[in-house]
Order: structure tokens, then C-alpha cells, then sequence
């Protein structure tokens, strides 16, 4: 099956700038399909949610449908998905609900792999429960998130397992189905960050055993809104901090305040992105159609499908990216884990990141530069205070065309 690159490519209006965005691990560019999807909402007319005329009925549709795509793209159920702003907002207010019941003693284990949005609420939650935090620790060498010493971490005190699914910096992917299993069978539940996962490979929340899992749209060609997806019946059992008239069914208690309906159906077009394209080659480029054809088969399927298109051509491109860095005398790469997300973080001999970003940005190349809130990370490696280091994360929209790019600049910067 394949994906078509340069269709793909057509779809996105921003890429035809002649810059490499590389930039996508920050957030990706969006389809033609979702920037349609948005201003068809506002122009058919939007109002507040729970009306008798049809402009609310559209707002409660939208909604409807935007938490059906988000459980077909991560296998999870459109009643416990959580909608917001983005995921630090979210996890934030899930902390603060979780940690009503922790006691003096209870234990949360958080890791030095994850992005701060992952550590820092449940480490102030747990400092206001009086409970204590426990670190998982990462390899320096590797960038590997060893699953056995869980094992020692997880006891019959620990409430709360906080694990990201693929490092946002050095891409690393841990065993996370191994770690949520060792916390279910203390009885402790798992919030797994997935944002920078979600984007490169296939999901599946149940497998994973996440009891909580968090991803943002904008990471995977949508707009600015966040998820964090569960078991209806677990959000059954919280208890958030809400307006007296405010909805009390789940998940709709765990959302505050009026939700941007435009933005929600972007999030719909772009799952339905997501799902064509794997589509079969060669119709809609002939046709000037902005998204790929979608196969055969029910969203979820399709999205199964792509993604795990998604994945192969992302590694192979990346393959060539690892390599012809590597090759390099002058720069230094971070992270060598086996299972990783098609993410470079590299360092360029005699300047700082973000010289490397700014000449690389005076090529039209776009990469970022800095510790990218992977902030207990980049201190393990010892880059924190020096400015960390560059990244340059790859996307399905990205061609050889970008990767040959890249490296012929920073090749130059030797």
C-alpha cells in the first residue's frame, strides 16, 4: 500500500513556502481538509452547547463526532474522552482530581524520560498530599528507560504511575505495556503521555494498558486541542472540581467552560486525514482533491492501517537522517534506543543550538533548539545550562528532499 508523498505533501498548504519543516515534534503544519473543516464550522454558524435551535445542535454534533475520531485514533471509547486546550491543562486538572485521595506515605512514581507536562503536576500534587516520589531513571548512554526497575519503584503505596510513551527530545519509546502492567498489579493506576507518540505510529490505548492517556492534536497535523482518554467507568469514580450548573456526566464534568467547536472539527478532518493515507495510489492527485482517497473499512481500521504506514516510511527516512548525522565528526547525537520515534537531537561542535538553528533557519530549514521541556532529560545529559541541543523531528509530510537538506547544512556548519 504504500503513501503517496507528494500527495501528501499537496495537502498542506504551508509546505508549498519552499522551507524543510522539520519542526513537526512541536507541532506539525495542517491539511487543506482541516483549515476547511474549521472556517465550514464558523460559516455554517456556531452556538453554545444544550440549545433548541439547530446552530447549538451543530456545536453538540461537532463535539459528538470529534470524541468518536480521537477514540478511533486511540482505540479508547468516545465516552471517556476528555477534551481541552492542550495536554499540560488537562493533566493538570487530572492531577488535582487524582490526588483528593492520596494519603501522607502514598507514593507516585514519575521518570526522567518525559516531558515536564508529565512530571511537574503530579511532583507538586504529590508535594501538597504529602506523598513521596519515586524516580525512574534513564540511561545516559542510550536514552533507554529500563522497564525492570519498576519493579523496585512500584510498591502497595503507589497511587499513580506517570510514563510518556516516546521521549518528545531523543524519541525514545519504553516498554510502557510492561510498566503499566507492574502498576495495575499494585493496584496503582498509569498516565501515560502519548503526545509525541501518537503521531508516528499506531495506538492502542488497551493494549498499552494506560489507564490514562493523553496526546494534543496539533501534533498530528490538527489544531490546538488536547485529549486525555479513559475508561468511562474510571472517570465514573472522580470527582473534579466544577460549576454548580455545569454538565456532571462524563466526561463532560472534566471539561470547563465553552469548547472552541471550530477547532473540534478540525480535529475530526484531521483523524480523517490520518486514516487516507494509505489510501491506494494514484486517484486523488488527478482529481486536485486535497485529502488522499480512504480505503475500504471503518475509521479505526483505517487509521490502523495508516499509521502503521506511518511508521515504516517515517523509520526508513530517518534511517538516512541517523546515519548521514552519525557520519559527522563535528556533531554529536543523543539517544540510541532501540525503539524510537523518528526524532534527532544532535549537538554541533564550537556553536551553540541555537547559532545551529538560526543558520540552518537562514537555509529555510526549521528546526528547534533548546531542552524542549524535556527538562529532568536534558539535566541527565549533562546539556541543560549549554543550551541542550538541536532537533530535528521527522512527519509523514516529510521527503528525502528534507533529510538531504538538513544534513548538506549542518555538513556545512563542519
Amino acid at each position: 500500500m504504500g503513501l503517496d508523498i507528494s500527495t501528501i505533501r499537496s495537502c498542506y498548504p504551508a509546505l508549498k513556502d519552499g522551507y524543510a519543516y522539520l519542526d513537526g515534534a512541536a507541532g506539525t503544519q495542517v491539511p487543506a481538509a482541516v483549515i476547511d473543516a474549521i472556517a465550514g464550522a464558523q460559516a455554517d454558524g456556531l452556538a453554545n452547547a444544550g440549545g433548541a435551535f439547530p446552530a447549538s445542535a451543530r456545536a453538540d454534533a461537532i463535539t459528538a463526532e470529534c470524541r468518536a475520531a480521537v477514540a478511533a485514533l486511540t482505540g479508547g471509547e468516545p465516552d471517556g474522552v476528555i477534551l481541552g486546550p492542550n495536554m499540560t491543562t488537562l493533566t493538570y486538572r487530572l492531577a488535582g482530581t487524582l490526588a483528593r485521595g492520596w494519603q501522607p506515605g502514598d507514593e507516585v512514581v514519575v521518570s526522567r524520560l518525559d516531558h515536564d507536562a508529565n512530571v511537574r503536576p503530579w511532583v507538586q500534587a504529590a508535594e501538597r498530599a504529602g506523598a513521596v516520589v519515586r524516580w525512574a531513571e534513564v540511561d545516559p548512554a542510550t536514552g533507554e528507560l529500563p522497564a525492570g526497575q519498576y519493579a523496585a519503584l512500584i510498591s502497595p503505596r503507589t497511587r499513580l504511575v506517570a510514563v510518556t510513551a516516546a521521549s518528545n527530545v531523543i524519541g525514545t519509546r519504553p516498554d510502557v505495556r510492561a510498566i503499566t502492567a507492574a502498576a495495575r498489579a499494585a493496584g496503582a493506576l498509569s498516565y501515560v503521555d502519548g503526545v509525541h507518540a501518537t503521531p508516528h505510529c499506531p495506538v492502542d490505548v488497551r493494549s498499552l494498558g494506560a489507564d490514562f492517556y493523553a496526546t494534543s492534536a496539533y501534533k498530528w497535523s490538527g489544531p490546538h486541542v488536547g485529549a486525555v482518554i479513559a475508561d468511562p467507568a474510571l472517570l465514573d469514580t472522580l470527582r473534579p472540581d466544577k460549576l454548580m450548573p455545569s454538565p456532571d456526566e462524563v466526561p463532560d464534568r472534566f471539561e470547563y467552560g465553552t469548547p472552541p467547536f471550530a477547532l473540534l472539527a478540525g480535529v475530526v478532518a484531521a483523524v480523517e486525514h490520518l486514516a487516507g493515507l494509505a489510501a491506494p495510489q494514484g486517484g486523488s492527485a488527478a482529481r486536485g482533491e486535497t485529502t488522499p482517497p480512504s480505503p475500504a473499512g471503518t475509521l479505526r481500521e483505517r487509521v490502523l492501517a495508516s499509521m502503521t504506514e506511518v511508521e515504516r516510511y517515517e523509520q526508513d527516512l530517518f534511517a538516512g537522517l541517523l546515519a548521514g548525522l552519525a557520519g559527522m565528526s563535528h556533531v554529536t547525537c543523543y539517544g540510541a534506543a532501540r525503539r524510537r520515534t523518528a526524532t534527532a537531537y544532535f549537538t554541533v561542535a564550537g556553536r551553540t543550538p541555537r547559532q545551529v538553528a538560526e543558520q540552518l533557519a537562514a537555509r529555510k530549514i526549521n528546526v528547534w533548539d533548546g531542552h524542549n521541556y524535556a527538562w529532568e532529560l536534558t539535566g541527565v545529559l549533562g546539556i541543560r545550562d549549554s543550551g541542550s541541543a538541536v532537533r530535528a523531528g521527522l512527519v509523514h509530510y516529510n521527503d528525502a528532499s528534507d533529510v538531504s537538506r538538513l544534513l548538506d547544512a549542518v555538513a556545512e556548519l563542519g
